[in-house]
């Protein structure tokens, strides 16, 4: 397909070609991936026309992740083995003062990374870890060759089959422990590897650990006891620990997402029945922990990457709230479905909630359908019907700058 951006050639800028009148606009390109609940499918949605682009047949059910740079959504398949890389036909070319987008159909790169039951699925500056929980093994490669269809792993053995993480550090691997006597359970701590394999320095403890997130340059591990902080040092990476405060009421958070533009995390809260709240965690606070109580239990929460001040969470009886984390509180709410208990297993269908531009999109699977809430107004706008059981989503996309160039006469 053509794309969209035609670059200036400098010696045609030198040149001064005669009669040339050369045009930029600016374009807005926004794209949803969804998966669905149970079939092996992903559709790819125009964000902004609420048009069907694509619909790709994978292998199993998935759980979708986007990458850093755009280009790239992974569905993480676990109860079919495999993590499939696709590509989504945007991407950026940064150049200072501006950046120029380019845009082409999204497509199945060929790229698939395989292994037994992958889960935790984690990047850091382009490369990516897949760990198989049913090996205690990490595959880590690099975005750019997913994309080319070709990749090179690299593997990391956390030295026993369980529910770990591995994240790429640099030179360096950060590798979940798991429990010494019944590897079942979660890990716990974190223990740094050189690119051998041998161990720097002690173990980070961290009982109980599930959940890590990365907030500009800032890398966090959910414990029981309190957050692994990991900072990049003099030489190898930096850990400290953040234990928790009264304003946690004993819980602990099992779920992180790091806050885009603002340096902070935002988790679940569990114990206690601290599914009615959220947590806003700010490790650069004499108060880090601030404890935001909701109307009903959590459903799902997402931060806004464009207006940084601002998340979301959708709640069990049908709402979506808007959370100001500077002040740490809901500023706006808005009734968008019908109710969805979280009593039952934790594997059903319930909504999901992602930002695409100017609008926070929330996916309702047993209507089959996207909501549309204008991020300003925090009015709702519009819905798109999507085939299926629509429930993992991420979007894609942004402004940037096309160049083009017409001929006079």
């Amino acid at each position: 397909m053509r794309r969209t951006t035609l670059s200036l050639s400098l010696s045609l800028l030198a040149a001064g070609l005669a009669g040339s009148a050369f045009a930029h606009s600016e374009t807005s390109a926004w794209r949803l991936f969804v998966a669905d609940h149970s079939e092996p499918v992903v559709h790819v949605i125009d964000a902004i026309e609420g048009e069907l682009l694509e619909s790709f047949d994978i292998h199993g059910a998935a759980s979708l992740y986007r990458s850093n740079s755009d280009e790239t959504v992974y569905a993480v398949q676990g109860s079919a083995d495999v993590v499939t890389a696709i590509a989504t036909g945007i991407a950026f070319h940064d150049h200072g003062d501006h950046a120029d987008i380019e845009v082409e159909a999204p497509r199945l790169t060929g790229t698939e990374i395989e292994g037994s039951y992958p889960v935790h699925f984690v990047e850091h500056h382009g490369h990516w870890a897949a760990f198989f929980d049913n090996e205690g093994v990490a595959r880590i490669f690099r975005e750019r060759d997913a994309l080319a269809g070709s990749v090179e792993l690299r593997e990391v053995d956390a030295g026993a089959p369980h529910h770990g993480v591995v994240v790429p550090y640099g030179d360096y691997d950060l590798v979940s422990e798991p429990h010494p006597e019944d590897p079942s359970k979660l890990p716990i701590g974190i223990r740094v590897q050189d690119r051998a394999g041998a161990q720097i320095g002690e173990l980070a403890e961290c009982p109980d650990l599930h959940g890590e997130a990365t907030t500009g340059n800032l890398l966090a591990f959910a414990c029981e006891t309190g957050l692994l902080l990991v900072r990049a040092g003099s030489d190898a990476p930096a850990i400290e620990h953040l234990p928790y405060t009264d304003a946690l009421s004993e819980g602990k958070s099992t779920t992180l997402v790091g806050g885009r533009g603002l340096q902070y995390f935002m988790g679940n809260v569990s114990g206690n029945d601290g599914q009615s709240a959220v947590v806003l965690i700010d490790p650069s606070e004499a108060e880090a922990f601030r404890l935001v109580e909701l109307p009903t239990r959590r459903v799902h929460f997402a931060v806004d990457p464009i207006r940084a001040r601002y998340a979301y969470v959708f709640t069990e009886d049908g709402q979506l709230h808007q959370l100001d984390v500077l002040a740490g509180e809901i500023t706006q709410s808005l009734r968008l479905t019908d109710p969805y208990s979280m009593d039952g297993q934790w594997r059903d269908p319930r909504p999901r909630v992602t930002v695409a531009g100017d609008n926070v999109i929330v996916t309702d699977p047993l209507e089959g359908k996207l909501h549309l809430v204008d991020a300003a107004s925090f009015e709702k706008t519009g819905e798109v019907n999507v085939p299926g059981t629509p429930f993992s989503i991420v979007a894609v996309g942004g402004t940037g700058i096309t160049h083009g160039h017409e001929h006079g006469h």
